[in-house]
């Protein structure tokens, strides 16, 4: 079974700390989402999204607490679902998601690339297959940024779920 892990876009007015409230924002058709992703109002990581988080915290994911870089894929306000073994949704507010979005703006790809690539090589293959790997996270560090610029410049703030 995969994992994905779903950013959504919310005006901040509308947004809610209930979680029949949260999981329908993520009950849509695969055209809507497609839509949205677009036209950055959504995105996606597949289960690398916790490789993903070492570029911009390099700490382990459990260690997220440390500002704009650590909030970017797993940082935020927990709310937590109703059933056993859900996982929360994690919020972010208009003021973290602009922060996120000068974060990334003003970060360099190369910059957030080199102190992870150690660890992250042999996970994807090694050396040789540096190039695909350096490709892949820099395809997503620019969905992200993407992301995080548009919902920034509407005021919204963010909803993230890990949907399995």
């Amino acid at each position: 079974m995969s994992a994905y892990f779903h950013f959504r876009a919310v005006p901040a007015s509308a947004l809610r700390n209930s979680t029949s409230w949260l999981r329908r924002l993520f009950d849509d058709d695969q055209d809507a989402r497609r839509g949205r992703i677009r036209r950055h109002r959504e995105e996606i990581l597949g289960d690398r999204y916790p490789d993903q988080q070492l570029l911009y915290a390099d700490t382990p994911p459990e260690h997220v607490d440390a500002g704009p870089g650590a909030h970017v894929v797993l940082g935020g306000q927990r709310v937590y679902a109703a059933g056993p073994k859900q996982p929360p949704f994690l919020l972010l507010t208009a003021a973290q998601t602009t922060r996120v979005a000068a974060f990334l703006a003003d970060s360099d790809f190369d910059d957030l690339w080199r102190p992870v690539r150690p660890e992250l090589l042999p996970r994807y293959g090694g050396p040789a297959e540096e190039a695909r790997t350096r490709a892949a996270f820099a395809s997503a560090h620019a969905d992200l940024t993407a992301f995080y610029t548009t919902t920034a410049r509407y005021g919204d703030a963010v909803v993230k779920w890990l949907h399995t």
